[in-house]
């Protein structure tokens, strides 16, 4: 097949910029604020920069409409996730007339416990994003390390792009090239953080994929890293400091995808490449939907901490 047909759509060269997201009070035990990240960084994409429409669009979005608050999950999607565990999360289908693709959501009925995207040709630039949260401000870490999920290609004749977002995101744009947002770009292995450029040099330990290769995306949360792994073996951090206070988001999942491309998503309903991430305390069972206190919010249908403390038990 052919591995790298079209490679198009990396971020347009622009003066326009983004400010890190806030990070804590400037205290001495406070972990460290967003940094840019050392490598150097580059103003167009490596094959191709998309449209300058496009990126003044995804500008005005993110201007009209601010990132949405955390919010505690409704009562029948914390008991779908006590239920079934990671095979909860799922893709949302977008809509977007760029998004030509079958999305097959896997489920407690189905023996595959994986998300499978199969994408036409004629799929222009669109990012997905999961239906429920990987990182959940309002809900505790219980101890847990950090979150992550992986990606299987099969096929990429086009582009594909992993990382995560904040909602609402301009969902004609990959994940990194707008705010809260990180990404691994598959044609350049270059990452992007809020960076509507060309994005940064990751590391020299990716260089290459062939069909059936792995990657995974992780956010570790001690210091607010974001980090990657490539056929279950962890590479560099990414970015530090990411996503800091973690109580003031909700992100998910996010990948970019244009032309013909197929591969899985893995929520941790099918074993992980990565050893290290099918052990609890990087599932995102147990963190997001299990609450410890705080603010409950003002939603009835939401479960209130007794009740989901009652639940567990009776489980």
């Amino acid at each position: 097949m052919s591995w790298f047909k079209s490679l198009k759509g990396k971020g347009k060269a622009t003066d326009g910029t983004y400010a890190p997201p806030p990070g804590p009070p400037p205290d001495l035990a406070a972990p460290p604020e967003w940094k840019p990240a050392p490598e150097a960084s580059y103003t167009d994409g490596l094959y191709a920069d998309a449209t300058e429409d496009e990126y003044e669009s995804a500008e005005r979005f993110c201007a009209q409409y601010p990132p949405d608050p955390p919010r505690l999950l409704p009562s029948h999607i914390v008991e779908r996730i006590d239920a079934v565990g990671c095979r909860a999360w799922q893709l949302e289908l977008p809509r977007s007339p760029r998004f030509r693709a079958l999305i097959q959501n896997g489920g407690e009925k189905r023996s595959a416990g994986v998300v499978s995207v199969v994408t036409e040709p004629s799929c222009q630039d669109v990012c997905l994003l999961s239906d429920l949260p990987i990182l959940a401000g309002l809900y505790d870490i219980h101890g847990k390390l950090g979150v992550y999920y992986e990606v299987k290609i099969l096929r990429m004749d086009g582009i594909i792009a992993i990382g995560s977002a904040c909602r609402p995101y301009p969902t004609w744009r990959f994940p990194g090239w707008n705010r809260l947002s990180a990404g691994l770009h598959l044609d350049d292995f270059r990452k992007f953080f809020e960076d509507p450029d060309g994005g940064r040099d990751y590391t020299p330990l990716l260089t290459r994929l062939s069909p059936g290769d792995t990657i995974g995306f992780g956010y570790a949360f001690a210091l607010g890293t974001v980090f990657f792994t490539h056929n279950g073996v962890r590479l560099p951090d990414a970015f530090t400091g990411v996503y800091l206070p973690r109580e003031r988001h909700d992100v998910y999942a996010a990948i970019g995808v244009e032309g013909a491309c197929s591969f899985e998503v893995n929520f941790g309903g099918d074993v992980f490449r990565w050893k290290e991430g099918n052990e609890w305390a990087w599932r995102v069972e147990g963190h997001v939907g299990t609450l410890a206190g705080g603010p409950a919010g003002g939603d009835d249908e939401l479960p209130s901490y007794d009740e989901v403390r009652t639940n567990r038990r009776v489980r």
